[in-house]
């Protein structure tokens, strides 16, 4: 994998793209908000989410397979929520059983889990369609344009660009280890040391440790180098262009969409109901 391919901004040229950073940010986080206040089985409200969130994709243009498998990838951290289904009271569905006893598996814990995963997985999507759409040195600018403090900004900055220095480190660390750890394609391969899982644990290790220093001993250089230049805390570029009315219309438009979302959620029109 090469380094560009941590940078999951996808340029183009569509309406969303040209559309205000700013507005792309609060859209998208108040979206996150609008998914996590919805109550639970609001599966309408949950249809009408990804709906928007689908329609938003298609008209960015950067793909709805790219949006879903990205937004799949953090999936799997919802399960970090299994628990609700063994203790949420309801009627018992099933029980697994294990030492000691057995777990019983609720209905009202199970639905619970569902939206759960569902509001992870649309405010993922929403994570996602942003970054796509979006280069992040204008979505540093936005958040100080929101009035986000400056070390927050500052810090979110350095990751983002010093990520990619350390991918380049640790892929240097790999090609290093390739050319020494070079076996002939003999019959004998599979006895000799270097296919050993112990050896392959131990080289991990170094190279880790290895990685480590390197990093730290160039944040420090680096560090130095800015306060060389005058760094003072503060991440230096030019100011936002002004707000353009399309930008108002669209971001208001979103706005009174999740609006109204939110409402029908809160009024009891969920499916089937």
């Amino acid at each position: 994998m090469h380094i560009h391919a941590l940078d999951t901004y996808r340029p183009g040229s569509s309406l969303v793209h040209r559309l205000d950073a700013r507005v792309k940010l609060v859209v998208a986080l108040l979206l996150i908000l609008t998914a996590v206040l919805l109550p639970e089985q609001s599966w309408l409200a949950y249809g009408l989410l990804q709906a928007l969130l689908l329609g938003v994709t298609i008209v960015s243009r950067v793909g709805v397979g790219l949006v879903q498998r990205r937004a799949a990838v953090a999936l799997p951290f919802t399960l970090a929520a299994l628990t609700v289904v063994f203790v949420t009271p309801g009627q018992v569905l099933f029980s697994i059983p294990v030492p000691g006893g057995a777990w019983a598996v609720s209905d009202a814990g199970l639905l619970r889990f569902l939206s759960i995963v569902v509001r992870s997985y649309l405010s993922i999507q929403a994570a996602v369609l942003l970054a796509a759409t979006t280069p992040f040195p204008a979505l540093l600018q936005a958040m100080r344009a929101l009035g986000i403090p400056r070390t927050l900004v500052a810090i979110g900055s350095f990751l983002y660009r010093y990520l990619f220095v350390l991918a380049d480190e640790a892929q240097r660390l790999l090609r290093a280890r390739e050319a020494r750890a070079a076996l002939p394609r003999t019959a004998d391969r599979v006895r000799r040391p270097g296919r050993s899982l112990p050896w392959r644990a131990c080289v991990t290790g170094g190279m880790a440790g290895s990685l480590f220093i390197r990093s730290y001993e160039r944040s420090e250089r680096i560090y130095t180098a800015m306060l060389a230049r005058g760094y003072d805390g503060e991440i230096r570029s030019f100011s936002l262009p002004a707000m353009r009315a399309v930008d108002w219309l669209w971001g208001a438009a979103a706005i009174l969409t999740l609006a109204v979302i939110l409402i029908l959620s809160r009024w009891g029109v969920r499916w089937g109901t």
